[in-house]
């Protein structure tokens, strides 16, 4: 009987150890291979599967060797900063894959395919991120179907245009801080010369920390710290094969991250019960973001849990401050270097406020501004949209595609892209960035009280090093000379 059991026990074992061992070598080797024939049976081209890593050495090769050195602004900046799809494309041309690890991803760059993949969007789920990298911010932007539809529709009204509207104050505030800062320097001198990233980072982080939160800078300081370098390590992870389960072995960066996100959680769960305290002792929720967002959710029979909250708060923080700070900093360079677009600017902004404080109507009336700024599917394949190649692409918007032209959209996107899915700054579709008006009112404010007051050129210690820290960034800053507005 003894030995019966004991041979029932070590069969079971052997089983497990066999059933695993299968799903070890499908995982890293049988699924990639035959996945890979389905792929070039299908017309797509792409490098053979390597083991485990795929691509991503290669891939992580070339980011390091084209981020060693600055590149001139009028360089192509694809090779910069998507140099595996540049390659890629060049090599194998659109229709083509590459491997992140063993699981293989598809760029999608015809506007149909496109169309269908904005507009389908339970047919084409985000695929499972590493959950290192949902540590960062695991909001709206990450969930699917049932949850997804239950949180936008409990964030949509504090997004609306009439409350977006009660904001105007708060932005207003935090461009006159930055931009009265600036005419100190500039009054001391005819020019002086500032660090317009470090700027606007710190006027948009200010920004989201006033309408997001209800608080400063200051207060939220800690938090925007702790998402930056969460950020960092993200990009880390994302950079190398992630092996399920991983995140459970204390290495160092998994250390760091973990502490991030509890430090992160702590900080805003204080922020949210302050918040929860006021509106149950019968206070108005507040023109905040997350007044709003907690107003809301309680009046919703199966709202967001706590957990929810923080999460949404994460992406807030992060998605709120990082894109307007970039979308800012890169049209000052832009501005910089076309100087007769940078007067055809001001001309209209003075035109439509004078020294005035800039309103939502003038705003939204602003062209300039708008110029400037503006496949078959195989189970167990990711699609990627490379907005950079899809924006950037010669057979979708001419041999001038490379060019700095804003006059293409002088009568809008949709005569512009001819009707296409080929430009999607914000996405499209159900799924279409929730925060897109609240970003472009607060850019539009910022730019309109730069021009009103100031020129600017870029100043000889700029160099051009944009790099992805999960938005495009400037690695060495953007130096720019300000001067005084005639």
């Amino acid at each position: 009987m003894e030995v019966s059991i004991q041979s029932i026990a070590l069969a079971t074992v052997l089983a497990v150890l066999t059933t695993w061992a299968w799903r070890v070598v499908n995982w890293v080797w049988l699924r990639p291979k035959r996945l890979e024939r389905l792929l070039r049976q299908q017309g797509l081209s792409g490098e053979p599967y390597t083991f485990l890593f795929g691509d991503l050495k290669e891939n992580s090769r070339l980011l390091t060797e084209a981020k060693s050195k600055p590149i001139t602004v009028s360089d192509d900046i694809k090779p910069r900063i998507l140099p595996f799809w540049h390659q890629c494309f060049q090599t194998y041309g659109k229709d083509s894959f590459k491997w992140i690890g063993p699981t293989p991803r598809v760029s999608i760059t015809n506007p149909e395919q496109l169309k269908e993949v904005f507009s389908k969007i339970n047919d084409y789920p985000r695929p499972a991120s590493n959950p290192l990298v949902k540590l960062l911010a695991n909001g709206l932007a990450s969930h699917e179907g049932e949850k997804w539809a239950r949180h936008r529709k409990i964030i949509n009204p504090a997004f609306h245009m009439e409350k977006l509207k009660l904001m105007l104050p708060a932005i207003y505030s935090s461009c006159t801080e930055m931009v009265d800062r600036w005419g100190k320097l500039v009054s001391e001198e005819t020019s002086c010369e500032v660090d317009a990233w470090v700027d606007l980072q710190n006027l948009t982080r200010e920004v989201i920390s006033r309408t997001a939160f209800g608080s400063s800078f200051e207060e939220g300081k800690r938090i925007f710290e702790l998402q930056e370098a969460q950020a960092q390590l993200a990009i880390l992870a994302l950079q190398s094969v992630y092996i399920p389960g991983w995140r459970f072995v204390p290495t160092k960066m998994n250390r760091r991250m973990k502490n991030i996100d509890k430090e992160v959680q702590a900080l805003l769960m204080d922020i949210i019960r302050r918040k929860e305290k006021t509106i149950r002792a019968g206070e108005a929720a507040g023109d905040d973001l997350l007044g709003l967002l907690l107003e809301s959710n309680m009046k919703e029979n199966v709202g967001m849990s706590l957990h929810d909250v923080i999460e949404e708060c994460k992406l807030f923080y992060f998605a709120g401050q990082e894109t307007t700070s970039v979308l800012l900093v890169w049209t000052m360079v832009l501005l910089s270097v076309h100087s007769d677009w940078q007067a055809r600017a001001r001309e209209e902004v003075l035109e439509t406020f004078g020294s005035r404080k800039p309103d939502l109507d003038g705003l939204s009336h602003l062209k300039i501004g708008n110029k400037t700024w503006e496949a078959d599917h195989t189970p167990g394949v990711q699609l990627s949209m490379p907005t950079l190649l899809i924006h950037h692409d010669k057979e979708l918007w001419g041999e001038d595609a490379e060019k700095f032209k804003p006059e293409r959209f002088a009568k809008g996107v949709s005569k512009a892209t001819m009707n296409q899915v080929s430009f999607f700054p914000f996405g499209l579709g159900p799924r279409i960035c929730i925060g897109q008006n609240f970003a472009l009112i607060e850019a539009k404010m910022a730019l309109a009280m730069i021009l009103q007051q100031f020129t600017f050129e870029l100043s000889t210690s700029y160099a051009h090093a944009p790099f992805n820290v999960v938005t495009l960034q400037p690695l060495y800053g953007v130096q720019v000379i300000l001067r005084k507005a005639n």
